[in-house]
């Protein structure tokens, strides 16, 4: 049987930029699956968001995030990347982030290199931690990696980019794939031009993430792939759509009306959320007899 991890490396080894829909529970996960993307990542900024509503600067627990995680992970049978944020501690911290995001179902994990707490990536008041440090960190998630017997991928992040330029990102990019990282991500990049400056100077797969309204440009994926991207996620596109839809519902609510053409019907929401799986699931155990 092959397993997430495996999975993930045969989609990333294609030939094109993959579109990466991210989601934040259960249900957004298994909306993604239903609607036939092949891979999705569990983001922190969502996560922390809907899970303990606050934002994203170091306030969600591992365990919170590893809890998010198997439970998301239960529900889908595509690979999920899960944000693993800065290891939540040293080195030991990163090892343990890395196996504990396997058990949990994961296919891969994110590790950067920010100062704790971190801050989404398109903020302001980012730090990142001294080279040695980043670079351990990514070295203690290789190691678990290997200690897994590869079952796993290591997604290695530098939020460099908006702290010490362009430069200072790339270098840091190189000595991660380097160590082994099996997937490269430079965080915020601020034009076409950087983003093909990362791709060709750093060797490896490489992640886009593109933030509506944030500081890399939102492109299709064919100039995606042109510039050398395998994947582009999508960390807030789905969050930023249901919110919105929830805010017009409520003010519709308030002004005295319904939003009746702003719903699914309630045989969709029952299809989508697992009642027909459910019902054909329980036939299997009524007897005859009855």
């Amino acid at each position: 049987m092959t397993s997430s991890s495996e999975t993930l490396r045969r989609i990333l080894a294609e030939d094109r930029c993959h579109p990466m829909p991210c989601c934040w529970d259960a249900l957004s996960a298994k909306m993604i699956a239903q609607a036939g993307f092949r891979f999705t990542f569990m983001s922190g900024f969502a996560v922390s968001a809907a899970r303990i509503g606050q934002p994203d600067l170091g306030l969600i627990s591992y365990g919170e995030m590893l809890d998010q995680g198997r439970n998301i992970c239960a529900v889908v049978d595509i690979p999920v990347i899960g944000d693993g944020d800065t290891g939540y501690g040293n080195a030991l911290n990163v090892e343990r982030t890395v196996k504990g995001y396997h058990q949990a179902g994961l296919a891969s994990v994110m590790i950067e290199d920010q100062i704790a707490p971190k801050r989404c990536g398109h903020t302001k008041g980012k730090l990142v931690v001294e080279r040695q440090e980043a670079i351990d960190r990514v070295r203690a998630a290789v190691h678990a990696r290997d200690e897994l017997d590869g079952d796993m991928l290591i997604l290695a992040r530098t939020d460099a980019r908006a702290v010490h330029g362009l430069e200072e990102a790339i270098w840091r990019a190189q000595q991660f794939a380097e160590l082994g990282a099996d997937i490269l991500f430079v965080e915020a990049p601020e034009s076409e031009d950087e983003m093909a400056v990362i791709t060709r100077e750093v060797p490896g797969v490489h992640m886009a993430n593109l933030v509506e309204g944030g500081t890399t440009p939102v492109l299709p994926m064919d100039r995606l792939h042109e510039l050398g991207y395998r994947f582009a996620a999508f960390p807030l596109t789905l969050m930023s759509a249901a919110m919105r839809a929830v805010r017009d519902s409520l003010a519709v609510m308030a002004s005295g009306g319904h939003p009746d053409d702003q719903i699914l019907n309630f045989s969709e929401l029952r299809q989508i959320i697992g009642f027909d799986a459910y019902y054909k699931a329980e036939q299997r155990y009524i007897s005859d007899a009855r």
